[in-house]
């Protein structure tokens, strides 16, 4: 027996009883059937559209939502009843509707029908989609996609034999409410998706180095006798300040040796006593600047370019800073690694030589008609989502995404221009959507 006509059978025919059973049992037992059929046929509350029995659309049944033979909401008003149904097995999701008259199914051609659908867009406009529909096989069949979320306020008209039967319900999913005052407690931010760019980057690796031209190395003016020291490696010296002093073997006068700059005494290598002539006495470096010294593999060598800009990120995370590509060594070099050299500002101390560092150099930029933060995307059932916000109203809406950097993605599909989304603190829309069930499995 099909589903129909067990549809059928269940609401005009009693079963049969057991040969036997006593008269009053049987007077008793029927009066119970009669009743639980009566009150299957009364009309419940606002239904909301399901799908055919396993499609992924499929929810339990509850004392608020009737279903009909092939496992859709079931609309009654008075002996007329239309079974709502979105069916996507092996198709794009789809409406399907079901017309049944004292619970005996209508030919669809008997039957026109249309639905309006409400949607949270986060567009102050709003959004409704129109399905309109048309005879097919043994149901009414909308052309339109039923796309997802399957989440919407339901408009349902149906004519049959000179009447017009409306139905009004909520189909939510993915969505949840949270009052004003609430969301502003929980840092929850908004803002308009708009156009933007996308950059992208290379990742390289290196460590931070003395800028060699912030470097100087300190001998004696005339050979002669250490006579006086007065800095130790590590000192920190301002210009013109007398690192030792020198007596002269021709004048036999003793003169100061100044530091040619200001900075920290890296090396030394004198001693009272000790004899001055052309060698390096002292090494002086101004640690005011440092220079980043990033390896790169020959196959990228070609993408980078002189004042592309770098964000430089310490190993440890106890330092970043910014600048942009000085040199890049030339490819082909014998016996020489391949590297990119960028200069950052250090008047505040936060890099050392021989640090570790990552590092991302911007190698390109192009525009996006439309783009997201990426602290604004989740991840809800199988999708990338955003969520969209209206009022108080939050609602996961999936997106298709494309190029991706650091802080932003592209949008291809699924998002409108100036959708209102959330752009901070997300996760917390998610958590409350999960957590008030507002999710139901596909």
């Amino acid at each position: 027996m099909n589903k129909a006509s067990a549809f059928q059978k269940s609401k005009l025919t009693p079963p049969k009883l057991t040969t036997g059973f006593p008269t009053m049992n049987r007077i008793l037992f029927i009066a119970a059937i009669t009743f639980a059929l009566a009150a299957c046929n009364r009309s419940g509350a606002p239904e909301a559209a399901h799908a055919e029995p396993g499609d992924a659309h499929a929810e339990p049944a509850t004392d608020e939502i009737q279903k009909g033979p092939h496992g859709g909401r079931l609309l009654r008003d008075g002996d007329f009843a239309l079974e709502v149904t979105i069916f996507e097995r092996g198709v794009p999701p789809e409406f399907r509707l079901y017309a049944y008259d004292q619970g005996k199914p209508l030919p669809p051609a008997d039957v026109s029908a249309s639905i309006t659908l409400k949607r949270v867009t986060g567009l102050e406009s709003g959004t409704t989609d129109q399905h309109v529909f048309a005879a097919k096989d043994d149901y009414l069949l909308s052309p339109a996609e039923v796309y997802e979320p399957h989440s919407f306020a339901v408009q349902v008209q149906a004519r049959h034999a000179g009447q017009t039967h409306e139905w009004n319900y909520d189909s939510p999913e993915g969505l949840v409410q949270i009052e004003s005052g609430m969301a502003a407690a929980q840092g929850l931010q908004t803002a308009a998706a708009q156009a933007g760019v996308i950059r992208e980057s290379l990742s390289l690796y290196g460590s931070i180095q003395p800028d060699p031209e912030l470097v100087r190395a300190v001998t004696a003016r005339f050979p002669g006798i250490v006579r006086n020291v007065a800095v130790r490696v590590g000192d920190t010296v301002k210009a013109g300040q007398t690192l030792a002093t020198i007596e002269s073997n021709e004048s036999l006068q003793v003169y100061p040796v100044p530091a040619p700059i200001s900075g920290v005494v890296t090396q030394r290598a004198a001693n009272p006593g000790e004899s001055a002539g052309g060698a390096s006495l002292f090494e002086i470096a101004d640690f005011t600047s440092v220079r980043a010294e990033l390896n790169v593999f020959p196959r990228d060598r070609a993408r980078l370019k002189p004042g592309q800009a770098v964000q430089v990120h310490a190993a440890d995370g106890a330092a970043t800073g910014a600048g942009v590509v000085g040199f890049v060594s030339p490819a082909g070099t014998v016996g020489q690694a391949l590297v990119a050299r960028v200069l950052l500002d250090n008047r505040q101390g936060q890099w050392t030589p021989g640090q570790f560092i990552n590092a991302q150099v911007e190698v390109s930029e192009a525009p996006a008609a439309l783009v997201v933060p990426a602290i604004a995307l989740q991840t809800f059932r199988d999708w990338d989502v955003v969520f969209v916000a209206e009022g108080d109203r939050y609602q996961a809406q999936p997106v298709e995404l494309g190029r991706r950097d650091s802080s932003h993605a592209e949008v291809l599909s699924g998002l409108s221009p100036g959708a209102r989304i959330v752009t901070a603190n997300s996760w917390l829309v998610k958590a409350d959507i999960e957590k008030s069930g507002a999710s139901h499995d596909h």
